[in-house]
C-alpha cells in the first residue's frame, strides 16, 4: 500500500510544469501581502485564492515540486451539499455532518474548527468539480477505512490525492504566469522575523540562490505535520515514531518555526493508533513489511488478538474499527498478535490483503514477525509472549465457541475454535501516518501563544495545527484533507481581501 518511495515521488513531481523553479521568480527587495510556507495540501488553495483576492503572494516550498502528501495521499475528502451527492439524490446538511464527525470522534476534536470545516466543505469539494475533479465510480459513500458516516459525503478522486493537485494547477500556473504569486522551490525557512513586538513580518529562506529575507505582510504556515520526524514527533506525542509511513518531507518544520514565535502546541494527547502493521523488526521507526487492517467491515476476523501477556483485549469484530484501534493503544507498546490455525488459514480470506495462503503459511521462513508451531505452547516461546497466559485465553475462547456461550468481549463472529496444528502468530504494531499535535489557532488561523493570545500576522493551517484539531484522537473520514483545503480557501480569501 505505502510502497512510494522518494525517487517514485520525484519522478511524478518532475511531469508538472510548475514543479521546478529558481529565486529569479522571487525578489527579496519587494514586499509580499502574503507569505504562504509550503505548497501542498493547504498552502496551495491558501497562495490561491489569496492571489485572486488581490494579494500579491509568496510561495516557498522546500521540495522540487508542489503538492507535498497529496502525492502520497488517497485524497479522501467529505462534505455535504455537493453536487456529487445531487447526482445521486442524497440529502445531506453540514449539521448532520458534524454529528457524525463528533460521534465518530467522541467529542475529541476542537468543536469550533470542525464546525467550520463542515459548513464550508461543500463549497470546497464544488470548487474542485468545477475545476475537473471527479470522483471513483459509486462514490461518495459513507465510508471506507474508518468508522462510517450515516450519510454518502466521503469521497475520493479518480487518481487519489492527485485528482485534487491538478484540479488546482491549471489556475495556479496561471496566477505565476500573471506574476500575482511567486514561487521558490527547493528553498527552506530557515526562521520568522519578528519584531519587538511579537509581529511576524517575514521569513529567512535558504535556497538555490543563498540565504534571503523576504519581508511580508501576513506569514502562514502550511508546511505539514512531523510525522517524518521521530524524535520531534515523540517529544510531542509522548510516543514513539513506530513507522516510517508518512510523507518524507513531513519533518515538523513549520512546528519548529511558530514555537519559535512563541506559538503553542497543542493535541499531542490525542494520538490515535492505526492497526495492523507488520514491521520489518523490533527497531523504530520500523519499515512496512505488511499490513493487516483488521477493520470488521472489510474481512471479518477469525483470528484472535492478543498482547504481549498472551491476553485477548478487544472484541475482535466490533462494529467500529476506532474501538479496536483504542483497545490496541491500551497495550503496551501499542503490540498485538493475531492468533489462528490452519482450518482457519484454509478457510478464511487472507488477513493481510493480495497476500496467498501458501505466503501466510510460510513467512515465518524468512520473517521473525510471523511464527509457526505444532503446540500453542511453542508458538508464545516463537512469538515472544506470555505462554500460560495465552494457552488459559485460547482456552476460554474456545469453551465459549463450541458451547455457544457468549464470548467475554461480546464478539459475535466465531466461525472456529483455534485448535488444529499448526498455529500461527502475526506480530503487529500500532502507528500513524499523521502527527495529532498542532500549533494552536482560533477560527481564523491565527496562531496562538500559551495564553491564547493571538501572535500578529502569522497563521497556520493544514497538518501544521494537528490531525487532532480536526479529526480528534480518532481516523475521522477526511477530517485531515478536508479541513487543509477548505481552510487554505478561507485563509487565502480573507488574506486577499485585505491587501
Amino acid at each position: 500500500m505505502l510502497d512510494l518511495n522518494r525517487r517514485t515521488l520525484l519522478t511524478a513531481a518532475a511531469a508538472l510544469s510548475i514543479a521546478r523553479t529558481d529565486t529569479s521568480r522571487a525578489d527579496p527587495a519587494q514586499h509580499y501581502d502574503v507569505i504562504v510556507v509550503g505548497g501542498g495540501t493547504a498552502g496551495i488553495p491558501c497562495a490561491l485564492f489569496a492571489a485572486q483576492g488581490g494579494a500579491r503572494v509568496l510561495l516557498i516550498e522546500k521540495s522540487p515540486a508542489l503538492g507535498g502528501t497529496l502525492f502520497w495521499s488517497t485524497g479522501q475528502i467529505a462534505g455535504a451539499g455537493t453536487v456529487f451527492q445531487q447526482r445521486l439524490g442524497i440529502t445531506d446538511s453540514p449539521d448532520a455532518h458534524f454529528d457524525d464527525c463528533m460521534r465518530i470522534n467522541e467529542n475529541t476534536a476542537d468543536p469550533a474548527l470542525t464546525r467550520l470545516t463542515v459548513d464550508h466543505a461543500g463549497e470546497t469539494i464544488n470548487w474542485l468539480a468545477k475545476h475537473g475533479f471527479e470522483v471513483i465510480t459509486g462514490h461518495p459513500v459513507t465510508g471506507i477505512g474508518h468508522d462510517h458516516f450515516t450519510a454518502r459525503r466521503y469521497q475520493q478522486g479518480v487518481k487519489s490525492g492527485m485528482s485534487i493537485l491538478n484540479a488546482f494547477l491549471p489556475s495556479l500556473e496561471a496566477a505565476i504566469a500573471r506574476q500575482q504569486i511567486s514561487l521558490l522551490t527547493e528553498t527552506a525557512v530557515q526562521g520568522l522575523i519578528q519584531e519587538n513586538s511579537g509581529k511576524v513580518v517575514g521569513v529567512t529562506a535558504t535556497g538555490l540562490s543563498g540565504t534571503q529575507d523576504f519581508r511580508g505582510t501576513h506569514v502562514v504556515l502550511a508546511s505539514g505535520g512531523c510525522a517524518a520526524n521521530p524524535r520531534l514527533f515523540e517529544d510531542l506525542h509522548g510516543v514513539p515514531l513506530y513507522a516510517k509511513t508518512a510523507y518524507p518531507t513531513s519533518q515538523g518544520d513549520g512546528l519548529i518555526l511558530g514555537m519559535s514565535a512563541g506559538g503553542a502546541i497543542v493535541g499531542g494527547e490525542k494520538y490515535a493508533s492505526l492497526p495492523g502493521l507488520v514491521p520489518d523488526a523490533w527497531q523504530y521507526p520500523a519499515q512496512m513489511h505488511a499490513w493487516a487492517p483488521l477493520h470488521p467491515m472489510v474481512r471479518k476476523p477469525w483470528e484472535i488478538l492478543v498482547n504481549a501477556h498472551g491476553e485477548r483485549f478487544v472484541r475482535e469484530d466490533h462494529p467500529s474499527v476506532h474501538q479496536i484501534e483504542r483497545g490496541i493503544y491500551r497495550q503496551p507498546g501499542h503490540r498485538h498478535w493475531a492468533i489462528f490455525d490452519a482450518e482457519m488459514l484454509a478457510k478464511s480470506e487472507p488477513i493481510i490483503p493480495d497476500w496467498s495462503r501458501d505466503r501466510l503459511a510460510n513467512e515465518y521462513q524468512t520473517h521473525s514477525m510471523f511464527s509457526r508451531a505444532m503446540t500453542l505452547e511453542e508458538l508464545a516461546f516463537r512469538a515472544g509472549i506470555n505462554a500460560s497466559s495465552l494457552r488459559r485465553n485460547i482456552d476460554d475462547y474456545n469453551r465459549r465457541q463450541k458451547t455457544g456461550l457468549a464470548d467475554g468481549f461480546g464478539r459475535t463472529h466465531r466461525p472456529l475454535a483455534i485448535e488444529k496444528a499448526p498455529f500461527y502468530a502475526i506480530a503487529m504494531q500500532g502507528w500513524t501516518l499523521v502527527s495529532f499535535a498542532g500549533l494552536s489557532v482560533n477560527i481564523n488561523f491565527q496562531v496562538l501563544d500559551p495564553q491564547r493570545e493571538a501572535i500578529s500576522n502569522l497563521y497556520a493551517i493544514g497538518e501544521v495545527i494537528g490531525a487532532g484539531a480536526t479529526s480528534g484522537a480518532a481516523y475521522t473520514n477526511g477530517m485531515l484533507v478536508t479541513p487543509a483545503i477548505t481552510f487554505g480557501r478561507l485563509l487565502g480569501s480573507a488574506l486577499g481581501k485585505r491587501s
